[in-house]
Order: structure tokens, then C-alpha cells, then sequence
């Protein structure tokens, strides 16, 4: 069976590429093993919002009465919140068969191999079947990285010790829950087990948590989490994961807290083992698929899009990256930027972030200016609960423009974007001080930030 495109995966970036690909008249197969939408729909970033908004309802509700409103008291019932999780990522899963099937793209639900090249193009084998295509996009994603920690096997296999995948499937709300690794998917899920009763502890390697998040923020953000109970053990090293335990290291001593259940969230990696790469010899690189601004491979017509690429694992990363590589397919000559990547963690305050941080610029070797504004200069902030965030600028004093936008305030998710747009047209700070926002809105906090800049 021959096609002009094959696209390896079906998540973000690969039932994407069946859209556009199939819209724009190729004759289009994507492989999927699993489900349609990949980590993100199934297991990553749709289902833990799902959890995640359920919570902020319950937050809210228990501080109704701070609004003027009285009610009962609240709780939780972990199951149905899971079922309407379910239901949500049902939905959205059939939404995309659709989408795919309404622009003709084929879709095989089998994992498949890349076994070489011959005269009719790229073949890769599934079920026993041979498919040939003129062009490849390998778009299989990535993986939660398990650490080799004495006790985790085990752990894995009695089923409390667990990843991002298993998670969001508790029907039961763990009395204690240590997260280990401070990253975005570890907040999200502390943030959540906290919300509804859990004792949560993390654990993390870093002196700081949220990875590269610009540390005025990330402060904000644990003292906010610690307000509501979460503990933070940071610069430590788990060195083992017991049946009720996790013992770890920090100032040269071992410690020890109570665990119930344990998160594995350290990190992802590209998922690029045993789907026959080597067999046309795509190169790459610790783990990762190398390709250039294209989205092209070292080897011709063999494109790569998503996590696969370990550039930026994000799904909006993903979407675009997959344009790009289609339209290059297509012959239509697109470039990947990514300078002006938004980047969000969806906790109760929420954070936004694009473009540099604060070090990262100075790192850069630019002259900046700093400008941190109180979100509280924004009246709908105010209105609807506010807190103590800050709308973070960083500014290019050479050529007026911005650099880096990082906010931490309810909201954050939705107006990133707004910031996004400045950062990558490089619009000069007089000009965006012309710009409009409606009143009263929470992204009105960036002109406010604008105006503060000396």
C-alpha cells in the first residue's frame, strides 16, 4: 500500500499532520499503537485539567462564604471527578476521529516499524502488513523518564509508585502523596491532591522548583503552595521508595517521609527506541530526533515533529512544528521560531510565562530593563479574589522591545498569548503602549506593566 505521506503517531503533532495533510489533498496514513491524542489527550495535558478545574471548584467553594455566599460544606468524590475526566477525553478523542476521517486521512491503530527504503520510497511494516510511502513524519512523542531508584520496581509493580499516566486514574485519594521532581506535571498534580485532602510532600534535586520558570515567580508560586500545605524538600536526592516511604538525601543527611503514594515525575524523553530508525539512518541525538528550522531530518524527505525532537515538549509546540513540516512537504516554505514559545502551569494561581527570564537575558548578554507589577494593579484581579502575583517584564533596552513576559495570577493561561504575539513581532514598546486593551480585564496588568518601564 502506497501513500504520499505516512506519519508515525497519532498525538498532537501527528493527527495534526493527518488534518492538514489530508486537507491539502495527500493521500495520508497516521499509525497510532494507543488512542488518538497521544500523552496529551489521554494522559497528560487535557485529563489533568480536567482534575485540575475540579479542584479550583472546590477551592472556590470553600471560600464562598469570603464572596458573600453561603453554602454547605464541600467535598470531593474522586470517582466521579475520574469519570468525567473519562468523559471529557472520550469526547475530544472522537472529535478527532472525525476531523481525520472528514479530511480523508487513513488511520491505522497498530505500532509500526520503519524497515528501510526501497524504489517505491520509506516502507514500514505493521500487523504483518508493508506500507510505502514518498515521505515520512515521525511524530511518536515522548516518555516519563523512570529513574533507577532502589525500590521503584517494585513500587510500579504493587501500583503505588506511580507516573503521570496512572495518576489520573486514582479513585482514591492517597492520605500522603510525595511527588518526586518539581517540574510542571509534579505542581499540577501537587496542587490537586492537595486541593482535595492529601498530605503532599515534594521532592526535588533543584534548589528552586518549576525548572527554567524565572525565579521571582517560581518564589511566588511555592510560597503560595506552601500557604496551602504543601511541603518542599528541595536540593535532595531520593534514594529509596519503600512500601510506605520515601527516604532521601539533603545537607548530607537521610530523611524519610510517609508515602501512600509516590508520583515519578523527573521528566520526559523522547520516545525514539525500537520504531526503526536506524534502519535509514535518521540521526540523533541523546535520545532525540534531530531536525533543523524545516523540521527536516538528516535524511531527505523524512520530516520529525512534537517531543520527538526534544526541542520543547509542549503541545502548542507540537502544532506548530507539525505546520511547518507540512507545509515544507507541501512545498510551501515555512520556518519554526521558537522564541516566542507560551509556556503555562495550570495550578490555583496559575503561571504564564514567554520569551527570556531575567538570567537567561542577562546571560544573553543583553542590557535589560526589569519591570515587576503588582497583578493587583488590575481592578478584575481585585474583584474576583486577587492575590499577591506579579506581571513580570523583561525589556531590550537597545531596540525598546520585549524580551520575556512572566505572570503568576489566575488568567495567566488565557492572556499569555497576548504577550506571545509581542515577544515574537518584536514590537517596539512605544508602539504597544498605543494598543487597546478592554477594561476591566486581568491582561490589562501587561500595559500596566508597559507603563512602569524607565
Amino acid at each position: 500500500m502506497k501513500y504520499d505521506l505516512i506519519v508515525l503517531g497519532g498525538g498532537p503533532a501527528g493527527y495534526l499532520a493527518g488534518e492538514r495533510a489530508g486537507h491539502a489533498g495527500l493521500k495520508t496514513l497516521v499509525f497510532e499503537e494507543r488512542s488518538l491524542g497521544g500523552v496529551c489527550l489521554n494522559e497528560g495535558c487535557v485529563p489533568s485539567k480536567s482534575l485540575l478545574y475540579c479542584a479550583k471548584a472546590l477551592d472556590y467553594n470553600k471560600h464562598a462564604a469570603d464572596y458573600g455566599i453561603t453554602v454547605g460544606e464541600a467535598s470531593i468524590d474522586q470517582k466521579k471527578v475520574v469519570a468525567r475526566k473519562n468523559k471529557v477525553v472520550k469526547t475530544l478523542v472522537s472529535g478527532i476521529e472525525m476531523q481525520l476521517k472528514a479530511n480523508k486521512c487513513e488511520v491505522v491503530k497498530e505500532t509500526a516499524v520503519i524497515t528501510g527504503k526501497s524504489a517505491d520510497g520509506y516502507t514500514l511494516e505493521a500487523a504483518g502488513k508493508t506500507y510505502t510511502c514518498d515521505k515520512l513524519l515521525i511524530c511518536t512523542g515522548s516518555e516519563a523518564v523512570v529513574p533507577p531508584i532502589p525500590g521503584v520496581p517494585e513500587g510500579v509493580k504493587a501500583g503505588h509508585v506511580l507516573t503521570n499516566r496512572e495518576i489520573l486514574d486514582l479513585e482514591a485519594i492517597p492520605k500522603t502523596l510525595v511527588v518526586v521532581g518539581g517540574g510542571v506535571i509534579g505542581l499540577e498534580m501537587a496542587s490537586y491532591f492537595n486541593s482535595v485532602g492529601s498530605e503532599v510532600t515534594v521532592i526535588e534535586m533543584l534548589d528552586h522548583i518549576a525548572g527554567p520558570t524565572d525565579s521571582d515567580i517560581s518564589d511566588i508560586l511555592k510560597k503560595n503552595y506552601e500557604k496551602k500545605g504543601i511541603k518542599f524538600n528541595l536540593g535532595a536526592k531520593v534514594t529509596k521508595i519503600t512500601d510506605n516511604a520515601v527516604e532521601f538525601e539533603k545537607d548530607g543527611k537521610t530523611q524519610s517521609v510517609p508515602a501512600e503514594k509516590v508520583l515519578l515525575s523527573i521528566g520526559r524523553r523522547a520516545r525514539t527506541k525500537g520504531i526503526g530508525l536506524e534502519t535509514i539512518g535518521v540521526l540523533t541525538e541523546r535520545g532525540a530526533i534531530v531536525t533543523d528550522e524545516y523540521m527536516k531530518t538528516n535524511i531527505p524527505n523524512v520530516y520529525a515533529s512534537g517531543d520527538v525532537n526534544g526541542k520543547i515538549m509542549l503541545a502548542h509546540t507540537a502544532y506548530r512544528e507539525t505546520e511547518v513540516a507540512v507545509n515544507n512537504i507541501l512545498g510551501k516554505r515555512d520556518v519554526m521560531r521558537y522564541d516566542a514559545i507560551p509556556s503555562v502551569i495550570y495550578t490555583n494561581p496559575e503561571v504564564g510565562a514567554v520569551g527570556l527570564t531575567e538570567k537567561a537575558a542577562k546571560d544573553a548578554g543583553y542590557d535589560i530593563a526589569v519591570v515587576k507589577t503588582p497583578m493587583v494593579y488590575s481592578g478584575r484581579y481585585v474583584a474576583e479574589g486577587g492575590g499577591d502575583g506579579i506581571c513580570k517584564l523583561i525589556v531590550d533596552k537597545k531596540y525598546n522591545r520585549l524580551l520575556g513576559c512572566h505572570v503568576i495570577g489566575n488568567y495567566a493561561s488565557e492572556f499569555i498569548v497576548a504577550a506571545a504575539i509581542l515577544v515574537e513581532t518584536q514590537m517596539r514598546i512605544d508602539d504597544i503602549k498605543e494598543l487597546v486593551f478592554p477594561h476591566p480585564t486581568v491582561c490589562e496588568i501587561i500595559r500596566e506593566a508597559i507603563f512602569q518601564i524607565k
